[in-house]
């Protein structure tokens, strides 16, 4: 959530900095309900003392036996005031909060400019793109190697599902383990196993509320959420909470499913692994002081970067311009593996500095010294990684001429195996 106060104080410069993602955004009601809800607060204040000091005469007058009806009636006047009063503040706030939670964040200046992914900006890459010489496609070469199961998958489920198989399991599993001991053993995350289903308020806490509702599965009977990411429960474990500022920066990871409608990705590339209705993903989330958030930002992507660095995997480092940025992000690079076959870059990971625009939603704060006052945190979150499309380099990446696929060495010791065929 934006900052009201800087909304109040630079509307023309908020509203510029919102039109480079690409939207016009009308800040005036947002203005005017503020302007309300202000006023309503001074008149509430006046009448509140008017009220005090009423009642401090009701009560002298009464000690002394003096006549106090025209008071009471006053009295009585007041109160109504006030009831119709705050239940307008009510009104104004509850309007005022609903427009400010559907504006989205501010790119960082650091962001380029541009409307589309086309505008994007490849930052570095590591290794030399692949041909697509004797390679099998994912999907070939994993149903030849009886590692996924699609059809099956289709009839339980529906499309945008799979099931992973033998060692195509076996290898599934092999890499959430690798990935996690990879990070908090090398880059000293804090494991945590979170609950795949949340509240509202969390998803609201994230910014997937109420701007993305379309693209969450939603349990209406209990008013839960199937998380789209460990974003959302890892991000929201410190919700309402005061974090001690010697304990920042704080690093958590988790492991979880997760669960996307996709309600906006009609047209887009569906085959496979590419987009899936649920999948498996790493998550890495850091809390940190303001001034040390985009030093983080940087060493959470050579975190990821290390990662595939040891699964010796092609890849590039993209920063996303404004008009692609995701809702609640600051700034975002966005790190893709090659798939030969594709003949394509594929995300694996996206890694934010959402500033405060989350712990602001959330209620995360930190007290900078002892008594002064708490401030907002900022939230970061990559993932370190997401297998699906992690899984369509390896197939294509680590096939051999004869059709086999060659294990990365750190995975080995995970799966049991060296090599599938």
């Amino acid at each position: 959530m934006l900052d009201l106060k800087l909304i109040r104080e630079r509307p023309e410069e908020i509203a510029a900095q919102l039109r480079r993602r690409g939207d016009s955004y009308d800040l005036e009601e947002i203005l005017q309900l503020d302007s309300r809800r202000r006023e309503l607060l001074r008149q509430i204040e006046s009448l509140s003392h008017q009220r005090k000091s009423a009642q401090n005469e009701v009560a002298r007058r009464r000690q002394q036996g003096q006549p106090c009806e025209e008071l009471l009636a006053s009295l009585k006047a007041i109160a109504e005031q006030l009831r119709s009063m705050e239940d307008e503040l009510q009104e104004v706030e509850h309007q005022l909060n609903e427009r400010l939670l559907l504006l989205p964040n501010l790119p960082h200046p650091s962001v380029p400019d541009g409307a589309t992914e086309e505008a994007n900006v490849e930052v570095r890459r590591w290794g030399t793109p692949q041909p697509k010489e004797f390679r099998r496609d994912h999907l070939e070469i994993a149903s030849h190697l009886g590692l996924l199961d699609f059809p099956r998958a289709a009839k339980v489920s529906g499309s945008g599902f799979v099931f992973y198989t033998g060692k195509g399991a076996q290898l599934e599993r092999a890499l959430l383990n690798f990935m996690l001991d990879f990070h908090i053993q090398r880059h000293g995350y804090q494991e945590v196993f979170p609950p795949f289903l949340v509240t509202p308020k969390a998803m609201q806490g994230t910014g997937q509320l109420p701007k993305l509702r379309e693209d969450m599965y939603h349990i209406e009977h209990d008013d839960l959420y199937l998380i789209p990411t460990a974003e959302v429960p890892l991000t929201n474990y410190y919700a309402d909470e005061v974090l001690p500022a010697e304990k920042l920066p704080i690093k958590l990871c988790g492991y979880s499913a997760c669960f996307r409608r996709e309600a906006g990705s009609y047209g887009r590339e569906t085959r496979g692994l590419v987009r899936m209705h649920q999948f498996n993903k790493v998550e890495l989330v850091k809390f940190c002081r303001p001034e040390e958030s985009y030093e983080e930002l940087e060493k959470l992507v050579a975190e990821v970067e290390e990662l595939l660095q040891a699964l010796g995997l092609v890849y590039r480092v993209v920063v996303l311009c404004a008009g692609d940025l995701g809702f609640a992000s600051a700034k975002t690079y966005d790190l893709e593996v090659w798939s030969p076959c594709q003949q394509r870059w594929l995300e694996v990971s996206s890694c934010s500095n959402f500033e405060d625009f989350q712990s602001r939603r959330a209620g995360i704060r930190y007290r900078p010294a002892p008594g002064e006052k708490p401030r907002f945190v900022h939230t970061l979150n990559g993932s370190g990684l997401a297998t699906p499309r992690l899984m369509v380099a390896l197939l294509e990446q680590c096939q051999t001429p004869d059709g086999a696929i060659s294990i990365p060495e750190p995975l080995r010791p995970y799966c049991g195996f060296d090599i599938i065929r």
